[in-house]
């Protein structure tokens, strides 16, 4: 995991998207805040993982989460 690199006393949220703009479909972000000191081994490259071990993760990270949230955007909301 990342260490915290700006204030000790706010919080910081991961982020990440997905997608290829406007011309090639929808647009993924997602969102997560987990507990300070927060470990898990496996935590590290989604794409290395098989799609079971994905899912697990995904819903062990929505459990130990303080915070998390997925958007979708189309292309048309785009434009």
């Amino acid at each position: 995991m990342l260490e915290s690199h700006y204030y000790k006393d706010m919080v910081e949220a991961g982020c990440d998207e997905a997608g290829r703009g406007c011309l090639a479909g929808s647009v993924y972000a997602a969102a997560v805040i987990l507990p300070p000191g927060y470990q898990n081994a496996e935590l590290n490259d989604s794409k290395k993982l098989t799609d079971k071990k994905r899912k697990a993760l995904r819903e062990q990270i929505e459990r130990d989460a303080v915070a998390w949230a997925v958007g979708i955007v189309t292309p048309e909301e785009i434009e």
